[in-house]
C-alpha cells in the first residue's frame, strides 16, 4: 500500500478525493481510524521495510522514502494543532470552500516561515533540520524529531503562505532571532524584512523587546542598523511624496532655533513661509518608550506654541498611505493663510 494505493474498504464513508495530494500522504491516527485503518494496520504498513512510516508521535507519512518539504509542515502542524476535522477539511465541504485542514493554535514560525514569506536570507525548507512551531503557552506539547515546538502567551493572528499558517513577519522574525549567535545572519534578516517591504522597524524592534532579546549585543548592533536603514527608507518616500504629489518644495532635514535662543529640535522637512513642519516618527518601542514620547510631545507643543504646525508621519503610513499623507500635508499648507503668523525663527542645516 502506498499513497496511490486506496485505503481499505472500510474507508469508502469517507473518501479522499476532497483532500489535497499532501493531505493524502501526511495523516493522523485519528484521521486514518476515521477511515477505517486499525492500529494495528497501521503498525503493519509502518515496519521496518514497509510503505509507510511514522513522522512524529501520532502522524503518518503514507509513502517511503524522505518527505518533502511540503510534507514536512503538514507533519508539524497536525502534530502541534489542537484540533484538526477527522479528514483535514469538512467531510462534504460546500461548492467553493477552501479545501484546507485549519489548525487550531498552532502556526509555523522562525526561519521556516520566513523563508514561506519569501525571504531569500533564510535557509531553504528542507536545509532546516526542525521547523519552529508556535502554540499556546499552556499546551502540553514536547519539541519532538522536526517538530520545534515554541510558545506565546498570546498567539498572532496567522497569516497564511503556500497554503499553511504562519507567524506575521515580526513574531517569525524574533522567534528566529532568539535560537541565532551569527551576528551577520541576524543583520541579513533583519536588513531584508524592511528593504523587502515585509514590515517596519517599530514592529520587529516591539516584537524583539517583548522577547527580552534586546539585552543581547549582536541583536542590539543589528537593531542599531536597521534602525538606520529604515529611517533612510522613510526618508526616500518623503523624498518622492513630496515630488509626486506636487507639494511645494520644503528645506529638507534643518534645525529651528528661537533668535538668540534655544534649540527648538530638529525636523524632515519644513515650509517657512506656512511654517508647516513634517517629522518623520521612528521612535522604536524599547524600554525608554515613555520618556521618549514625552521628548515628541513636548517638542511639538512648544513648536505649535510658536505657531508651527507639526505633521508627525509614520514609516507604516507613508508607506501604505502616501496619497492620504500627501493631502494631510497640503491641508496644513493650505491652512496656513488662516493662521496668526508664526513666531520668528532660525532654520539651520541639520
Amino acid at each position: 500500500m502506498n499513497h496511490n494505493t486506496p485505503l481499505p474498504q472500510a474507508a469508502a464513508a469517507r473518501p479522499l478525493r476532497h483532500l489535497s495530494e499532501v493531505q493524502r500522504r501526511v495523516l493522523t491516527t485519528a484521521q486514518l481510524r476515521s477511515h477505517g485503518v486499525s492500529p494495528a494496520e497501521m503498525n503493519e504498513q509502518c515496519r521496518s521495510g514497509g510503505p509507510w512510516q511514522q513522522l512524529l508521535p501520532g502522524v503518518y507519512l503514507l509513502h517511503p522514502g524522505p518527505p518533502t518539504s511540503e510534507e514536512r509542515l503538514h507533519a508539524v502542524l497536525l502534530y502541534a494543532a489542537r484540533e484538526v476535522t477527522a479528514s483535514g477539511v469538512p467531510a462534504q465541504p460546500e461548492p467553493g470552500q477552501s479545501h484546507r485542514p485549519v489548525y487550531r493554535e498552532a502556526m509555523i514560525t522562525g526561519l521556516a516561515a520566513l523563508t514561506l514569506h519569501g525571504f531569500t536570507s533564510a535557509p531553504p525548507l528542507l536545509s532546516l533540520d526542525r521547523i519552529d512551531v508556535l502554540v499556546p503557552r499552556l499546551r502540553r506539547l514536547r519539541s519532538t524529531g522536526c517538530a520545534h515546538v515554541l510558545r506565546a502567551a498570546s498567539l498572532p493572528a496567522p497569516e497564511e503562505a503556500t497554503g499553511v499558517p504562519v507567524a506575521p513577519v515580526p513574531r517569525a522574525l524574533t522567534d528566529a532571532v532568539s535560537q541565532l549567535t551569527d551576528a551577520g545572519a541576524v543583520r541579513r534578516l533583519l536588513s531584508e524584512a524592511v528593504r523587502g517591504g515585509h514590515c517596519e522597524p517599530a514592529a520587529i524592534v516591539r516584537e524583539l523587546n517583548n522577547a527580552k532579546l534586546l539585552s543581547r549585543p549582536h541583536v542590539v548592533d543589528a537593531v542599531d542598523s536597521l534602525l538606520a536603514e529604515g529611517r533612510a527608507i522613510a526618508e526616500d518616500r518623503l523624498y518622492t511624496m513630496v515630488r509626486e504629489f506636487g507639494l511645494p518644495d520644503p528645506v529638507w532635514n534643518v534645525d529651528l532655533r528661537l533668535p538668540g535662543g534655544p534649540h527648538l529640535g530638529g525636523l524632515d522637512a519644513y515650509w517657512p513661509e506656512q511654517a508647516v513642519a513634517v517629522e518623520l516618527d521612528t521612535r522604536a518601542p524599547r524600554q525608554d518608550e515613555d520618556a521618549l514620547w514625552s521628548e515628541y510631545a513636548r517638542k511639538r507643543e512648544h513648536l505649535e506654541r510658536l505657531g508651527i504646525t507639526v505633521v508627525y508621519i509614520t514609516p507604516k503610513k507613508l508607506r501604505d498611505g502616501t496619497e492620504q499623507q500627501a493631502a494631510v500635508v497640503r491641508t496644513a499648507l493650505m491652512a496656513s493663510g488662516d493662521r496668526d503668523p508664526a513666531a520668528y525663527v532660525v532654520v539651520l542645516p541639520r
